[in-house]
């Protein structure tokens, strides 16, 4: 005992050593190795017997429970049958001496530990297991102990894990089964118990509100006064000891249901006993008790309370949610139905005589008034003006996961609290909002009065802390509500645009005003007392209104359809406007989020409202010169490319509202092509001429001229792809030089794997949008090109030395390669040769052990859209062919191609990566449901069985495990191709190649797998397989050393 003693405290020790703060990591690993080590030993559960009884360190408890876990669970099969005995023995003693005193986690984990022993060796080896549980239910001394024993026998026992074999799994759930009706009993016994004593001792209560309604729909419906008057009793107060009763019983039905079938057993007695303690959730008593006493004692009452009626409907769904529900059941559900809808009135019925629709009527008003207040607190809590403190606490720098800061997160939430009341209602979020909003503008449109001229420029001529504080603070509110209205533009279009036509023009009236006059005084610029605080201040107030005013966008395009009609001077003004707003703002020395601001409202209106006017407006004319001259100052490439692609779509778009006769489209491709040509023109000059000779300019100037040129050129291409026509036919004429000189220059950047990878992407958007624009023979001069330029050499460069960036400049040309093979007809047919081995003899290879997905997914797609677009490349199909189908198997040509492409999707099933695994299967069984590749002669012969145990294997491994029912219905597909061949030889094929396993447990694994040939049988024996080869696997390994097996 002195060792045990010694082993003990030395246990302690380390244990606390472990949890220490200030133990290092090594040192934790350390002691988990030596612990490791010490549970692994030959009679250490004798050890943690004396350590449970003997310690009050929980950490110590826990460990020694784990011990006991993992010997039971891993090398029970090992373990003399003398020492099975004695740990049977003394573990329940244990808990039945201290369960009262340990701690609850401990508790539960002795539980655990003991119904784990039940799992193995009940009933045959434990006879009295469930009998103890059962005792323990019925001795009122230990009924808790007994529920929870309950609970946890059903949790591991009818739904155990998988190092069970599938025979014990049954056998378990037989034997769980046989004690259903007991078990049934008993818990009903104890819930009637506790009402019933209760009930006695309730005190009289008031006269039930339906007492005297005899007639009403309730008592109609049960069609049984006894009921109605059984179900009107009023509910108990129980005492915290029998209240934990119920709720432990109750968490046993609610897991017995989840998994017992619909039997005689669940009697309307039970049935009748869940639903009056389902009243708990309902009682308006108790909610009043609470409220009125006030103290924490009855608040806690209600709760728990109100916790058992949870409680008892978690029950009555497990038993609703039942798929398969017995012809005979018919009474069961009436039952279910009356008492629920009886639950439904008690929940909605109030002690007054008003109707359900007056009553509804009440809450409508009051929650009316209660949303008010609440839009009305949440525009205060986002205003500095009534909460500085609290805001400025707010962190305003740091981005989170979502680019967002604290600041910016806290008053998007409370801009979608005000959305959702402006949804509900309308009016009274509109007339809550604009005057505050009209406040805070007044402010800042009164700020002209006090800006000065000086020698530097002008001066905002606010200079008292006092002053500048209270300004720092209106502007900082001003952004905050322009942003709300903005987030509210939604509510004033579609059906309800005319009703709310008056209050969207207001709001848009003023934001029109206010970006003018921001852009007219340039407060952006001005100088100011405080400029650190009171400038961000200024350009984001400025930055909002531009925003909120993008944000009715659809608003202006609904205007724009009305005033196509009636031709209303007053939509032509707001847009002109907004330009001469904008105008000014597209600048260099405009700071970036106003600069930015003002391109994303210019794209707006170009591309969501479109007025036919547009073009002709002076401030429009003024920033088409702006961009296409020259000597101008070039705008930052973010700004740049959004004002290219708003002077393009002004072009490109069709007018709404207007026949293609009156589109203009003649002046409108002769203005295209002049303002892209404006914009390539450095571009264009990079291409080398015969006659003169190019000026060679360094590489950086070069890259960045490529760079400028390519980024404008592909954001027009990709916004104008799904556009008409018409629309891109225009957009092409005016690009194709710039193409041209494109492919020119590329073979001379194959080495510069960043201006590769725009040239690419500039690639990829031109096939995806302007292909039928581009023509036949210029498309296969681009992909000739690029498969002569990206050899096996330069593939490995790009892919191995390069990076990140090399293997996005692979993945965007295999990306181009799967639109090519996509296309229908005979065009591009002459390159599948050339694209089949460029990806398996050059790709692939480089690829295909490397553990990085990179390349993968694009590779295994372009050879599924091979296949899946392509299949008569590989199987011709004949008129004869199809009328004969079965007779006559279909021609196979380049077998050795696509032979290599199924060997590649095998061997991704061999790899780690779930994505990849995943997406191959999703193909390789489209392409079986779609085009029969499973039936065809060279994968049923050749490769249908090799598929299928490389997909055992995985389910073996458990590599896949998210996967299983895919694969499962995978195995199935393939299998049923042949299941003849599967059964005869395939399966004994497997069974023999398995190690781990002896030969008698191959043969009854064999057995087990029955003959059956529907989906849901086949994949459950699958299933099942695989469980009893890994369960036999886990029993061979648990075995000591040595042990002969016969």
């Amino acid at each position: 005992m002195a060792s045990e003693e010694a082993s003990l405290r030395a246990l302690e020790s380390l244990m606390t050593e472990f949890f220490h703060d200030c133990t290092t990591n090594e040192r934790k690993r350390e002691i988990e190795e030596l612990l490791n080590n010490f549970a692994q030993q030959i009679g250490a559960w004798r050890f943690c017997l004396y350590f449970l009884s003997s310690t009050r360190n929980d950490y110590v408890m826990m460990y020694s429970l784990t011990v006991f876990e993992n010997l039971i669970n891993k090398m029970w099969l090992g373990v003399p049958s003398q020492d099975k005995m004695e740990i049977r023995s003394c573990l329940p003693k244990l808990l039945l001496a201290h369960h009262k005193t340990l701690p609850y986690f401990i508790r539960n984990k002795l539980c655990k530990v003991i119904v784990d022993i039940g799992r193995q060796d009940w009933p045959m080896f434990y006879h009295d297991f469930f009998t103890n549980i059962l005792q323990l239910i019925q001795s009122p001394v230990t009924t808790p102990l007994g529920l929870i024993m309950l609970k946890t026998t059903s949790e591991e026992l009818a739904c155990p894990r998988e190092d069970l074999s599938v025979a014990r799994k049954e056998e378990l759930r037989k034997l769980l089964l046989d004690q259903v009706q007991t078990v049934l009993g008993l818990l009903t016994g104890i819930l009637e118990t506790v009402w019933d004593k209760h009930s006695v001792t309730a005190a009289t209560p008031p006269p039930s509100p339906t007492s005297g309604e005899s007639g009403d729909l309730l008592s109609n419906l049960l069609q049984s006064p006894s009921s109605a008057k059984l179900l009107n009793q009023p509910i108990p107060i129980l005492d915290a000891e029998s209240e934990y009763i119920c709720s432990l019983a109750l968490e046993c039905l609610a897991h017995l249901f989840s998994w017992i079938p619909l039997s005689a057993s669940i009697t309307p007695s039970l049935l009748t006993t869940i639903f009056h303690f389902a009243r708990f959730g309902c009682d308006i008593r108790a909610r009043k008790m609470a409220s009125v006493n006030g103290s924490s004692q009855n608040c806690v009452l209600g709760q728990e309370r109100g916790r058992l009626g949870v409680l008892a409907m978690s029950c009555i769904n497990e038993l609703m949610s039942k798929n398969c529900v017995p012809m005979e059941f018919e009474e069961y559900l009436l039952r279910m139905f009356q008492q629920t809808f009886y639950l439904l009135q008690k929940i909605t019925k109030d002690s007054n005589a008003h109707t359900v629709k007056s009553r509804l009527e009440e809450l409508d008003e009051r929650y009316e008034d209660a949303l008010v207040l609440l839009l009305t607190e949440v525009l205060n809590r986002i205003q500095f003006r009534y909460n500085q403190a609290q805001l400025e606490e707010l962190d305003d720098e740091t981005l989170d996961d979502d680019q967002q800061t604290e600041w910016q997160r806290y008053l998007r939430q409370s801009l979608e609290v005000v959305a959702k009341v402006m949804e509900l209602l309308p009016t009274h979020a509109f007339s809550t909002l604009f005057p505050v909003l009209q406040d805070n503008l007044e402010v800042y449109l009164g700020l002209q009065q006090f800006v000065v001229t000086s020698e530097s420029g002008h001066r905002l001529n606010i200079t008292a802390e006092n002053d500048c504080r209270r300004l720092h603070c209106s502007l900082r509110d001003l952004s905050s509500l322009l942003q709300a209205v903005g987030r509210l533009a939604e509510y004033f279009i579609g059906d309800v645009f005319a009703a709310r036509f008056n209050d969207a023009l207001t709001v848009v009236e003023r934001l029109v005003k206010v970006t003018l006059y921001g852009s007219q005084i340039k407060l952006y610029n001005i100088e100011t007392a405080v400029p650190s605080v009171l400038k961000p201040d200024l350009i984001d107030v400025h930055a909002q209104s531009l925003a909120a005013l993008q944000a009715y966008s659809h608003w202006l395009a609904q205007y724009c359809s009305e005033a196509h009609r009636q031709n209303t001077q007053q939509f032509v003004t707001l847009v002109s406007t907004t330009m001469d707003a904008i105008t000014p703002l597209i600048n260099t020395k405009v700071q970036d989020k106003l600069l930015l601001s003002a391109c994303h409202l210019l794209v707006s209106l170009a591309t969501t409202v479109r007025p036919v006017f547009l073009i002709s407006i002076p401030a429009v004319q003024k920033v088409f010169n702006r961009i296409t001259d020259a000597s101008a100052q070039r705008l930052v490439d973010k700004a740049q490319v959004l004002v290219c692609r708003a002077l393009s779509n002004i072009l490109l778009l069709p007018w709404p509202n207007l026949p293609e006769s009156e589109q203009q489209w003649p002046v409108r491709s002769v203005n295209h092509a002049s303002l892209i040509s404006a914009l390539s023109r450095d571009y264009r000059n990079l291409k080398p001429n015969a006659v003169a000779p190019q000026r060679k300019m360094p590489l950086d100037d070069t890259k960045v001229i490529i760079h400028q040129t390519l980024s404008v050129l592909e954001d027009i291409v990709e916004n104008i792809s799904g556009e008409s026509t018409k629309s891109r036919q225009i957009c092409y004429q005016s690009l194709q030089e710039s193409v041209q000189v494109s492919l020119a220059l590329f073979p001379a950047f194959i080495h510069q794997s960043d201006v590769t990878d725009e040239m690419l992407s500039f690639f990829l958007t031109l096939f995806r949008g302007l292909r039928v624009q581009m023509g036949v023979p210029f498309t296969e001069q681009i992909i000739q090109t690029f498969l002569n330029m990206f050899t096996r050499e330069q593939l490995a460069e790009s892919i191995l030395h390069e990076g990140s960036t090399g293997c996005r400049v692979v993945e965007k040309f295999l990306k181009i390669l799967q639109v090519v093979v996509q296309e229908p007809g005979q065009v591009f047919k002459p390159f599948l040769p050339s694209i089949i081995a460029l990806c398996m003899e050059q790709v692939y290879p480089i690829i295909a052990e490397r553990p990085s997905p990179d390349v993968k997914a694009e590779l295994f797609e372009l050879l599924f859209r091979t296949l899946h677009h392509n299949w008569r490349y590989f199987f011709k199909s004949t008129v004869l062919a199809s009328v004969q189908r079965g007779i006559a198997e279909e021609q196979m040509e380049n077998e050795p191609q696509f032979s290599a492409i199924m060997q590649a999707f095998g061997q991704s099933f061999l790899q780690p990566d779930i994505h990849l695994f995943k997406q191959n299967l999703f193909y390789l069984e489209t392409l079986n449901t779609k085009q029969k590749l499973y039936h065809k002669k060279i994968f049923r012969t050749t490769m249908l069985f090799q598929f299928v145990n490389v997909l055992l294997q995985v389910l073996v491994h458990k590599s896949h495990d998210l996967l299983q029912e895919e694969i499962g219905i995978a195995i199935y597909n393939m299998a049923s191709v042949d299941f003849d061949g599967f059964f005869a030889a395939f399966l004994p094929e497997f069974l023999t190649s398995c190690d781990g396993v002896d030969a008698n447990q191959k043969n009854v694994l064999g057995r087990n797998f029955k003959m059956d040939r529907d989906l849901p049988s086949f994949t459950q024996n699958v299933h099942r397989l695989v469980n009893d080869l890994r369960y036999y696997r886990l029993c061979n390994d648990s075995l000591p050393p040595g042990t002969v097996k016969l």
